[in-house]
């Protein structure tokens, strides 16, 4: 095992709750955890941005969508954020959606997971051959199921009730994610490069069948360096 294998082996993986929510609220919902992430784990300095959910009572912090590429680059970054991370993570999201599996009546599951790699130069056949590796050092698993239940659209009690529990449902969901989240990046951070690194997302049918991921996703383009 080489030393790019060995600390693919190292990976750290966070299993974050599982995410119940309907279908009129998963985009945000997805977007607010994994722009929360991206914006603890961002390696330079990057200018905060609140958002409130339009259809989810929850504010998150994210970096911010309007920061300045001149003033980024000048800072360090590699990569302007002049809307990059949102066309990563709105791309990936519709991919996400694309892949869901049926388990249910009116219910579809799928798992999402967020990697954050370095690259690294290696050298093979006595160094004579170099090539670069992605080592990916930690990654982010949520599961994800879509309740794709009508809500009811009547003004009676039993209607006005069951919006109020839906609604009530996803929040709270999407609440213990993001505590999760906090707890996680709370903790050591020994495992963070201290070099520039990017990330990817990948979607999947389930958590242990990520059958493939890597090969799909190392055929794409680079997403984007947060460094």
């Amino acid at each position: 095992v080489d030393e790019a294998e060995q600390d693919n082996m190292n990976c750290k993986e966070h299993h974050l709750p599982e995410l119940e929510v309907d279908a009129g609220q998963v985009r945000e919902a997805l977007q607010c955890v994994l722009h929360t992430i991206l914006f603890i784990r961002s390696p330079g300095q990057v200018t905060p941005q609140d958002v409130h959910c339009e259809g989810l009572n929850i504010t998150y912090t994210r970096i911010a969508s309007g920061d300045d590429p001149a003033s980024l680059q000048g800072r360090g970054l590699s990569s302007p954020l002049d809307g990059g991370i949102d066309r990563k993570v709105d791309t990936a999201i519709e991919s996400f959606l694309q892949s869901l599996s049926q388990i249910g009546p009116e219910l579809l599951s799928g798992c999402l997971t967020l990697s954050f790699f370095e690259r690294r130069a290696s050298r093979q056949l006595f160094g004579l051959v170099s090539h670069e590796e992605r080592v990916v050092w930690e990654q982010w698993i949520l599961r994800v199921i879509v309740n794709n239940t009508p809500r009811p659209i009547s003004n009676d009690s039993a209607s006005v009730i069951e919006r109020q529990r839906i609604q009530d449902t996803g929040e709270g969901m999407l609440r213990t994610a993001l505590m999760k989240v906090f707890e996680i990046t709370g903790g050591p951070l020994d495992h963070v490069p201290p070099v520039q690194y990017e990330f990817e997302i990948a979607s999947a049918k389930k958590a242990d069948d990520r059958e493939n991921m890597y090969s799909r996703v190392s055929t794409m383009p680079p997403i984007l360096n947060l460094g």
